[in-house]
């Protein structure tokens, strides 16, 4: 299949700042994007060549954008299957449905992993109140009930201390089909960005630690305070999963490091993310190629850059009104603001993020 040349479009499904910073790195590449998105305020839109404001489920609307595109890609793993259906008819989806369909359900990608081989925190399939009881009764607590769809930044989850607590769990999140997933002991959440081209080439960045507050990233620390052989351990298993997929652009694989003394694998799957992630916002400027280009390249079917770290970094989101603070970040020596252009400053609302670079071995620890 030949690559999307320059001047030639993609078609990015979602309007906030993951759809934004994609059409950013296109441009650089010589390649248009246009928007689709029902949603009135459309980031992505200020700096894309198209806008199709329309509902996901309007067929005749995908159709036309479909057909103004070469390829179609997505800033949210979300999308209906029917809307993938429809755009798959007049233009290539990537990544492909799959991988949607593995990472739209919480069951899926833990039975994906698990036969794969890959290790993840211990689960069961909760339908009900009496399948709630059941797994508890097998897992343990503390532990964590989670709706098999949607959900994300803490969403859609209840965690359970005990038995007792079990109805009102199920209650919290709308007694909806679940997953009930054990705790594990971990010394640290890392993450891994992977791309995968479409002739099977595969490119990791070096794995990060990651720091959550009220369930929302907060900082990346790049590199990850691994020794060598864990963290290509972490790459691997994040290569094995792409390739599993058959996938085609970036994916961010969350991983819980276990302690040594755990006597079991120490890097166990948390979940996986069919696009570009904000655990990879560091490589915007640390890497000879960030993970936006790098989706970019996979998609339209170019040689994957290099993603050889070239400074070590500490990337921060700025939530909410932390981005009121932009002109004296801006000031920083060393720190690379970017601000997604979104009109309000909400709670919990991801306004844009900051890396800080350092010399190769100098990044500041983990605080």
């Amino acid at each position: 299949m030949a690559p999307v040349a320059p001047g030639g479009t993609i078609g990015i499904l979602g309007g906030g700042q993951l759809g934004r910073m994609l059409a950013m790195a296109a441009a650089q590449l010589g390649l248009k994007c246009h928007i689709y998105c029902p949603d009135t305020e459309v980031p992505a839109a200020d700096v894309a060549a198209a806008l199709t404001r329309a509902p996901y489920a309007d067929a005749a609307a995908l159709a036309a954008f479909a057909d103004a595109v070469d390829v179609v890609t997505y800033e949210f793993e979300n999308v209906p299957a029917e809307t993938a259906r429809v755009l798959a008819e007049h233009a290539p989806v990537r990544p492909g449905p799959l991988a949607l369909a593995t990472a739209q359900d919480r069951l899926t990608e833990k039975n994906f992993l698990s036969r794969q081989g890959i290790a993840t925190a211990p689960f069961a399939d909760v339908a009900s109140a009496g399948d709630l009881a059941a797994a508890l009764e097998r897992i343990g607590a503390p532990a964590i009930l989670k709706t098999r769809r949607f959900g994300y930044d803490g969403k859609g989850q209840a965690r359970i201390a005990g038995a007792a607590e079990a109805d009102a769990a199920w209650d919290a999140i709308g007694r909806t089909p679940a997953i009930l997933e054990g705790f594990v002991p971990f010394e640290r959440e890392i993450s891994v960005v992977v791309a995968r081209g479409i002739d099977g080439e595969t490119a990791a960045y070096d794995p990060v630690e990651n720091i959550h507050k009220d369930h929302i990233l907060d900082r990346s620390y790049a590199p990850a305070a691994l020794d060598a052989a864990l963290a290509a351990e972490a790459c691997a298993i994040a290569g094995r999963i792409v390739a599993a997929l058959d996938y085609v652009g970036v994916m961010g694989v969350e991983m819980f490091l276990l302690p040594a003394s755990a006597g079991t694998a120490r890097l166990i799957v948390n979940e996986i993310a069919p696009r570009v992630h904000n655990s990879g916002h560091w490589t915007m400027d640390a890497c000879a190629a960030g993970q936006f280009e790098q989706h970019v390249r996979a998609i339209c079917g170019w040689p994957l850059g290099s993603p050889a770290r070239h400074s070590d970094a500490v990337m921060t989101n700025l939530i909410g009104a932390a981005a009121v603070d932009w002109a004296a970040i801006a000031a920083e020596p060393g720190a690379r603001l970017h601000l997604y252009g979104k009109a309000e400053a909400r709670p919990g609302r991801k306004m844009g993020h900051v890396n800080r670079l350092f010399p190769l071995g100098k990044r500041p620890p983990v605080t």
